[in-house]
């Protein structure tokens, strides 16, 4: 894989996992290696949509689980085993 799409991806990882100084650190890298805007607009855009769709996904289940109501064994043991500090 060449230095440019890795640069892209890096980019798109970025805006995905809504990190500030690494698209800003990406960026600036891509436009160091001459990487157009546009393309680095599609490798945004790309992440725009992914992320998108796993937002869509949360937002979902959050009103199912409102709908049906949050099964026993979800809310039993939840506060130990929830990933958030």
């Amino acid at each position: 894989m060449d230095e440019r799409i890795k640069r892209l991806m890096a980019v798109a990882a970025s805006v995905g996992a809504n990190c500030h100084p690494c698209l800003e650190y990406h960026i600036g890298k891509a436009r160091e290696l001459g990487i157009e805007c546009s393309e680095i607009m599609e490798a945004v855009e790309a992440a725009r949509a992914v992320r998108g769709g796993a937002t869509a996904g949360i937002d979902r289940l959050a009103l199912k689980l409102l709908a049906d109501g949050i099964p026993d064994r979800s809310v039993a043991g939840r506060e130990s085993s929830c990933c958030c500090p």
